[in-house]
């Protein structure tokens, strides 16, 4: 409050500082979380610091886990890291937004520096850290490298001169780690903001790349939609007080809605219907849920792939593989034993088919298609 008041007083902004690391190529909906806190303190007219951490992936973020997590290559890194400002521009303005890697700072410091930063904490106060001590605690090893993590990330804090920081509740160790370093280097330190975690798609994990359970907000509309549609009812209440732009007030009235009787399909069309339209648009939306109806009624939709394939007669099992619906073809009779394969709209029973020339749709699952001309 005294940062904020004095931020006011002056008419000098706040430098807000959110890292995120390039362990993957997409941001996701659950980084959305903190990204959209940020843009409204951006609005507010502070100075908003989007900070990819390609150092610290170097290390590998411990927080929150139980075993030791591999770090990644330079190669693998850079690659993540290239796409990481154009998705941030989906939820920041990107005209207002400072962006940094922390490796401008954290290369430099060398093997003296990283010593000398290392002299700052203390063992038995690392080892206050939660996932640290049930892993000493149940046998699991800790690699001296995972000390480092949080004192680098802290020293990002310092070599930003940062007065608050954002991130998930499980980052708050590290955020605080920040306002230490940055009293060990004669800095006021800065206050912390931490937001709540958004479950993944299976509604128990929290939404992480590596457990795959994620919404990446580059992903296209159709595929966003239909993901929103797949969690649980009760996740999906969750997921409006987390993500959603409507009041609190807004939602508490739609599950009171709910709870009387409305089909609670309707609330979960309402939430992928908001979510697909910020990351593309309304008509984009409009689209999506039209593509989901369309499958969910066996219906075709109107954009799918074209596939020219040759050798007619061709084994069932063997188009699918061909034409990129089944990645082998025995992963293309399991599809088919297990009544997942379609063409023309009629499911397919004999593992023995053999297609002659023509032009078929084909069908795995609820939602791959493919227009396929056999020759």
């Amino acid at each position: 409050m005294r940062k904020l008041q004095r931020s006011e007083a002056t008419g000098t902004p706040l430098r807000i500082k959110l890292g995120l690391d390039p362990t993957a190529p997409d941001i996701h909906i659950g980084h959305t979380v903190v990204l959209n806190k940020m843009r409204q303190l951006q609005d507010l007219g502070h100075t908003v610091i989007f900070l990819i951490g390609d150092f610290t992936t170097t290390i590998g973020d411990p927080s929150g886990r139980n075993s030791t997590r591999p770090p990644l290559t330079r190669e693998q890194i850079e690659a993540n890291a290239q796409t990481y400002y154009r998705q941030a521009s989906l939820v920041l303005d990107p005209a207002r937004t400072e962006i940094r890697y922390n490796s401008e700072w954290s290369d430099p410091l060398g093997a003296r520096g990283m010593i000398q930063l290392a002299a700052k904490y203390t063992v038995a106060r690392m080892m206050e850290r939660e996932d640290f001590n049930k892993r000493f605690k149940a046998g699991q090893s800790i690699s001296v490298h995972e000390f480092l993590y949080p004192l680098m990330q802290g020293y990002d804090s310092v070599a930003l001169r940062s007065d608050l920081e954002l991130g998930g509740t499980d980052q708050k160790f590290n955020l605080l780690m920040g306002r230490h370093l940055q009293q060990e280097y004669g800095q006021e330190p800065q206050c912390i903001l931490t937001m709540p975690l958004l479950e993944g798609l299976d509604g128990v994990e929290k939404m992480s790349k590596s457990k795959n359970n994620y919404i990446g907000i580059s992903e296209d509309a159709n595929t966003m939609f239909a993901k929103v549609l797949s969690i649980s009812d009760t996740l999906m209440w969750r997921w409006y007080t987390l993500l959603s732009f409507r009041s609190m007030a807004e939602i508490a009235a739609l599950k009171a809605e709910v709870e009387a009787g409305r089909n609670p399909k309707d609330a979960k069309v309402a939430l992928a219907k908001e979510i697909t339209a910020r990351f593309h648009s309304a008509a984009a939306a409009d689209a999506a849920e039209q593509d989901f109806i369309n499958r969910s009624k066996g219906g075709v939709p109107d954009d799918i792939p074209e596939v020219s394939l040759s050798g007619a007669p061709l084994g069932i099992a063997q188009l699918l593989k061909q034409a990129g619906l089944a990645p082998s073809t025995s992963e293309g009779n399991r599809l088919i034993d297990g009544g997942g394969v379609r063409v023309d709209s009629g499911v397919v029973s004999d593992k023995g088919l053999k297609l002659p020339p023509g032009t078929y749709v084909v069908q795995v699952g609820k939602r791959k298609f493919a227009r396929i001309t056999l020759a």
